[in-house]
């Protein structure tokens, strides 16, 4: 089974409850845009908001969530009680009105007070593994925002229509503006050089800023003194088990992920890998791949170390899907606590085996690296 068929039918079985409002809504965005990728190149574009008042950032600020213990279910309350707003907008009409509302949202520092009229009543919700959750939607027919105050980092990456969209991003990543920030920035076309500036959809837009963070990452790293052993970095979040096995090599990376009782007894593993050689085609596991590679590439980066990964997440009965900001910050967390050292790989396999419900066999049936280890064949990959 291949792992979108099987995260479609997943959600498929998910029935969850909205927050119910009516055709006009007064309230804040945290602040929150969406753009969709059906019907690419005309998509839907638009503001997600609450009807809430304040400071709502929390509400479409990941990085938060982990760091301060959040529960599967608080996740999702926050995120089905945003509302998205949506006109039929060509990518690269960036003078569109609303295209123009949607750009200072995503330049905003702070939640903007909005109010939104609806042609219908919004309904129904979304659950996706690539992006967060959000709550009922309708085609807007009128939008209105405060004026919001800009990011200053944001708000010079948008003025300076000569910087390239990957020096722009990196930039701003080491200015330390918020993943979340930089990707809902780069989505509204505020990011780039001037002509080529376009509405990117939301999903896209994720693993395009994964991809060229953990490409910036790659270069630092790969100067960096090898490890000298074998680590483990665990952590235990939203009926995830994760732990990174390091590797003392040049990096190289596999990210294998089994699912087990989540809609009934089923039981499936996905993987894929690269080499220090790197990946040319989209991973087939999706946008988590690069979610995780850039969390560990970070880790690796702050310790200025260089090692390979395998990786492996384990997704047990309760699990929703929330996005790939859950392999993120997941991830994250685990490279900050301290690592188990290990002298040969097969003991710190055996250390992490009893900590997953399926029996380690599973993850090495499915991976290649991690066969490839086992069995003595690392030679040719290690030059």
């Amino acid at each position: 089974m291949l792992k979108g068929h099987y995260l479609k039918k997943l959600t498929s079985k998910m029935h969850l409850k909205s927050i119910n409002v009516g055709k006009n809504v007064d309230g804040s965005s945290p602040p929150s845009i969406f753009i969709g990728s059906y019907n690419y190149p005309n998509v839907f574009a638009g503001p997600m908001l609450t009807p809430q008042h304040g400071d709502t950032s929390v509400l479409d600020t990941p990085e938060m969530w982990i760091k301060t213990n959040k529960e599967v279910m608080d996740i999702v309350n926050f995120r089905l009680s945003l509302i998205r707003g949506k006109q039929t907008v060509r990518i690269n009409d960036l003078r569109n009105k609303l295209v123009e509302k949607l750009q200072e949202i995503s330049l905003s520092n702070s939640s903007i007070e909005s109010e939104a009229e609806f042609r219908n009543v919004p309904c129904g919700f979304a659950l996706n593994e690539e992006h967060a959750p959000y709550g009922p939607s309708a085609i807007l027919e009128k939008f209105e925002i405060d004026n919001p105050k800009w990011d200053k980092h944001l708000e010079r990456v948008y003025y300076d229509t000569d910087l390239k969209s990957n020096e722009a991003i990196v930039e701003l990543y080491k200015k330390g503006v918020l993943f979340s920030q930089l990707q809902k920035a780069f989505s509204a076309g505020t990011i780039g050089i001037g002509k080529n500036r376009k509405l990117v959809p939301t999903r896209w837009s994720i693993t395009a800023c994964d991809m060229i963070l953990a490409n910036y990452l790659i270069e630092q790293v790969k100067h960096n003194e090898i490890i000298d052993n074998y680590r483990v970095h665990e952590f235990y979040s939203l009926n995830n088990y994760y732990a990174v096995i390091l590797l003392p090599t040049t990096w190289q990376y596999e990210w294998i992920e089994g699912f087990v009782h989540v809609m009934g007894n089923e039981e499936v593993v996905f993987s894929d890998f690269e080499t220090n050689r790197g990946k040319k085609e989209y991973s087939s596991v999706g946008g988590c791949y690069y979610s995780c590679k850039l969390a560990v590439l970070e880790g690796l980066a702050q310790r200025k170390e260089q090692a390979g990964a395998v990786v492996l997440r384990e997704a047990h009965t309760g699990y929703i899907p929330l996005g790939v900001f859950n392999v993120r910050e997941n991830i994250r967390a685990a490279m900050q606590q301290k690592p188990l050292e290990f002298s040969a790989f097969r003991d710190a396999l055996e250390y992490v085996a009893p900590n997953f419900r399926l029996d380690i066999s599973r993850f090495v049936e499915a991976g290649t690296l991690i066969k490839d280890i086992l069995q003595g064949r690392q030679t040719t990959l290690l030059i």
